[in-house]
């Protein structure tokens, strides 16, 4: 499968091998990875493991993973991830962004873009979505897109750090349609 969400400044679309060099930049950054369990990345081999299983996940003809590469002008500057698990009709939202793209907007835009394939397009009715506490951006996004706080008493642990944060879940449910 391969699909593309455009956006106002933004093109969302499959990432795979060919995005290396950007998708390392940030995942093995440690500001940028600070809230991120399982980052960073410590090699270009873990990240280009990591592609590959992404694309892997694209090449099903209805993946159960999708991680789109958020594009500027042809540049990579983060991805948003949606995994189909749990609950029939869930999935679980995720985004990263390279920190010399933060507080300009472009994480919401590409996650409402997601968001809305999500709902419109593969029929979900639900997604969840989780961060630490202390990334406040990240749950003011989650706020934004419309998800409301369900549970802020888990915990998080980040292996690579030996660290437990505690973890703030978020829900959305899809839009009722107007026309049942």
């Amino acid at each position: 499968m391969y699909k593309e969400l455009p956006t106002q400044r933004l093109l969302l679309r499959p990432v795979g091998p060919h995005d290396l060099e950007a998708v390392h930049a940030y995942a093995s950054d440690l500001e940028n990875t600070r809230y991120t369990m399982g980052l960073p990345n410590d090699t270009v081999a873990e990240t280009a493991a990591f592609l590959a299983e992404a694309a892997a996940a694209w090449a099903q003809e209805r993946p159960d993973w999708y991680e789109f590469a958020v594009t500027l002008d042809g540049a990579v500057i983060g991805a948003v991830s949606l995994e189909l698990r749990g609950g029939e009709g869930e999935g679980h939202l995720g985004w990263i962004l390279d920190k010399r793209y933060w507080h300009r907007g472009y994480a919401l835009e590409a996650a409402r873009a997601v968001r809305d394939f999500a709902f419109r397009e593969l029929g979900l009715t639900r997604l969840i979505a989780q961060c630490d506490q202390r990334n406040e951006a990240s749950w003011r996004l989650m706020e934004k897109l419309g998800m409301r706080l369900a549970d802020a008493s888990g915990t998080r642990t980040y292996r690579k750090r030996n660290e437990t944060g505690v973890e703030r879940t978020y829900v959305l449910d899809a839009p009722v349609s107007s026309d049942q």
